[in-house]
């Protein structure tokens, strides 16, 4: 880490938990409320996925968001990113055309972004809530 950042390392962490969070709850609010933006009739999922990984990404989103159950909730979210990335991602490689180990790659697949909230979400799991949180307020 750069030695000037070294300071600020508690903040810009709490600022990456409170974004992630909130980025993730509105994928959530645009699935189970339409908000901010409804998603287009043609592009609607089932309503398994739509009631299942909508409230995921609301619950999980808001929770991580606050830094409350941030561990569980993150670990949750992480989990759910990994299946989102398998179900609507990863195996377009077995009916893309040309097909085979390319279609895997995230940047072929557009699944890049469930990756990134993957390993977000492990990262913050393992990290825990930190400042700004109502876990952190909690054990202190």
């Amino acid at each position: 880490m750069a030695a000037f950042m070294r300071p600020f390392e508690s903040q810009a962490y709490a600022a990456f938990r409170i974004v992630v969070g909130l980025l993730f709850l509105l994928h959530g609010t645009q699935k189970l409320f339409g908000f901010p933006v409804p998603i287009p009739p043609e592009m609607s999922p089932p309503a398994w996925i739509v009631y299942g990984a909508g409230s995921i990404e609301f619950l999980g989103g808001l929770l991580v968001m606050i830094g409350l159950l941030t561990t569980w909730a993150a670990f949750i979210s992480s989990g759910q990113m990994a299946v989102a990335y398998w179900m609507a991602h990863g195996l377009r490689f077995l009916n893309a055309e040309g097909g085979g180990w390319p279609a895997l790659s995230p940047t072929v697949n557009q699944g890049e972004l469930a990756v990134l909230y993957c390993f977000a979400f492990l990262y913050i799991a393992a990290r825990g809530a930190g400042i700004w949180s109502v876990d952190g307020s909690r054990s202190s």
